[in-house]
């Protein structure tokens, strides 16, 4: 027994399902563009947006607030790409706020992700002059991540081409014959092992000793300022006997300008009295010589000069 299937009704079945699916799309779609108004927004691109497409996602701090509207070549510069966006109305898109591109998941579907800014900036607002704002672009992740490996290869680059210049033949050349005498250094080095240890023996023992000498080297030096200081206070007292010296001295200075001022005078004038007793005393003695009748009459009348009377 077979089954009747009814062609119409399963015809018509389809038929009201996929209109109800596009209805729910189109449905979706309006209500998600048309919550809020959109505003107009466009950025210039430096870089190639291969992986963009129109409707593809714009995400404010990675919430979904527009589309991308246009793609196209920069009318004013054939080197930078001209994109537009449609973005809800309320976002809060700042004068120093930033789109870059971004690939989003393991997908690679890129996608434009703009930047909240600072706090205190004021809002990047369509004015008369520009209906349409510009927002400032930045490099994506993938054209930074290129510089920094350009930078790194063309700095690889000038460090071969350096070390190429600087290994030239004559310059290979003196490095193996230093390393060839190194080596021999080396060798040398190794055969002489024992006479280094021992060496370095002799060494530790000579510190040894040294060390040993230090301790009585300040053993000595000990004694040495105690005999500086014993010395030290020998030259004190010799000092104060000195400042004794010096009273001495100018109390025998005193006496002697006293003896030469009171006391040699004096002994003078009794020199020169004792001189002239003496000659008296010579005088009588040689008259008594001659005369000794002089003690008893006096001495011979001497006679008269020229003009002079005689005395009775």
């Amino acid at each position: 027994m077979e089954d009747k299937v009814n062609f119409t009704l399963v015809g018509a079945f389809v038929l009201v399902l996929g209109m109800a699916l596009v209805a729910g799309v189109l449905w979706l779609a309006a209500g998600i563009t048309g919550q809020k108004p959109l505003q107009p927004y466009a950025a210039i691109m430096t870089e190639s947006v291969a992986g963009l497409n129109l409707n593809a996602p714009v995400k404010y701090l990675g919430v979904d607030v527009g589309k991308v509207s246009g793609i196209g070549i920069d009318p004013n510069n054939p080197r930078q790409v001209l994109l537009r966006f449609r973005i809800e109305e309320g976002t809060p898109v700042k004068v120093d706020s930033e789109v870059v591109l971004k690939a989003q998941g393991l997908t690679g579907i890129a996608y434009a992700e703009i930047s909240g800014g600072s706090v205190d900036a004021a809002p990047l607002l369509p004015t008369a002059l520009a209906p349409v704002p510009f927002i400032r672009s930045k490099a994506s992740l993938s054209v930074r991540l290129e510089n920094v490996l350009s930078g790194l290869l063309t700095g690889l680059d000038r460090l071969s081409t350096s070390v190429s210049g600087v290994l030239d033949d004559g310059n290979r050349t003196a490095l193996k014959q230093m390393l060839t005498d190194t080596a021999a250094l080396a060798h040398t080095l190794a055969a002489q092992q024992g006479h280094i240890q021992s060496g370095m023996a002799d060494a530790a023992r000579t510190a040894h000793l040294a060390a040993q000498a230090s301790v009585r080297l300040e053993a000595t030096l000990q004694r040495i300022s105690s005999s500086a200081a014993a010395v030290e206070r020998m030259a004190e007292a010799a000092g104060r006997t000195s400042v004794s010296a010096g009273a001495a001295v100018d109390d025998a200075a005193a006496g002697v300008a006293q003896l030469r001022t009171q006391t040699l005078p004096e002994l003078g004038r009794l020199v020169g009295e004792m001189n002239a007793l003496a000659t008296s005393l010579r005088h009588l003695s040689e008259q008594t010589e001659r005369h000794p009748s002089s003690l008893l009459v006096g001495g011979p009348t001497r006679a008269p000069g020229p003009g002079e009377k005689a005395l009775p």
